[in-house]
């Protein structure tokens, strides 16, 4: 007899037969939609301020203080108001602002002041231009009746610069922007607010003070109180406007043609470094405006 035998199919356990995939990790993906303050954007801006403040920093000594070094500091300016601008435009920068319009009017308030003194700026820089085209016109012909009127243009400069300057230190001293949670948006605008308020101040204290520190402040309606007194303001002003000191113009019947030559080419290097800065500040004018009206449309919408 033939014994019949059963055939047995057996199936092998697949998870006993090969290893399992190793299991994915899982990592948190954060939404782009959520408000995240480590966007590159800031750490740009951050960035930027930073190398501001060094440059703030970086001419201590009065004959490093060119004009040169002076329209570097408002191109650095441009380019943190540039910056500032992306940053608004973040959904997350806008909603932050929109629940907090007290920032807003504050910032737009501070703004406002910064476009004001620069308009003016603009303003003083256009009517110097024209006072020191006179004034070579003058030395040219050695007609210190120009010269006279050049002086009594730097009564008038002095005393707009001098509330110009005012101005911009009293944005920089009014109350922080309390952080409210948000604590890396506020610092940022509160820094952005100091270096502002830093550049301006070279600005206008390194037009101001040659001419307020010169030998005939006296003449001028000036007030010097000692040698001390003008030996700081000498030591905030900008070379170009040094060199070209009123105290040049004065006794021109008594220069020799090479002494004239001279003090005139000083002037025509002093107006040239003024259409230099007149360039770099109208920059700083417009971005301003356009950070004002990116404000108001964030508040407005």
């Amino acid at each position: 007899m033939v014994n019949r035998f059963r055939r047995s199919i057996s199936f092998s356990n697949p998870s006993h037969s090969r290893p399992s995939p190793p299991q994915e990790k899982k990592f948190h993906v954060r939404s782009t939609s959520l408000p995240c303050r480590s966007h590159p954007l800031f750490s740009r801006l951050n960035d930027e301020i930073s190398e501001l403040r060094t440059w703030a920093s970086s001419q201590s000594q009065p004959q490093t203080r060119t004009s040169a070094w002076l329209c570097d500091g408002l191109s650095r300016l441009v380019s943190i108001l540039d910056s500032l601008d992306d940053v608004l435009q973040l959904s997350q920068t806008q909603d932050s602002l929109r629940t907090r319009t007290v920032w807003l009017e504050k910032l737009l308030e501070d703004f406002f002041s910064y476009l004001d003194a620069y308009g003016a700026f603009q303003n003083l820089l256009l009517t110097l231009k024209e006072e020191l085209s006179a004034a070579q016109v003058g030395l040219r012909r050695k007609d210190e009746s120009k010269v006279v009127l050049f002086v009594k243009f730097q009564r008038k400069l002095v005393k707009e610069m001098s509330k110009l300057l005012s101005a911009v230190r009293s944005v920089n001293c009014r109350p922080e922007l309390e952080s409210d949670g948000d604590v890396e948006l506020a610092k940022t605008l509160v820094n952005i607010k100091e270096v502002t308020a830093g550049v301006s101040v070279e600005l206008f204290s390194g037009i101001l003070s040659p001419f307020a520190a010169n030998k005939k402040a006296s003449w001028i309606g000036l007030r010097l109180s000692g040698q001390a007194k003008r030996s700081k303001l000498e030591e905030s002003g900008i070379q170009e406007f040094e060199e070209a000191g009123v105290e040049r113009l004065w006794n021109l019947r008594k220069k020799s043609e090479e002494e004239v030559r001279l003090v005139l080419k000083k002037m025509q290097n002093l107006e040239g470094c003024v259409c230099d800065i007149e360039s770099g500040s109208e920059k700083v004018l417009r971005r301003l405006i356009h950070t004002r009206v990116s404000l108001l449309n964030i508040l407005t919408q």
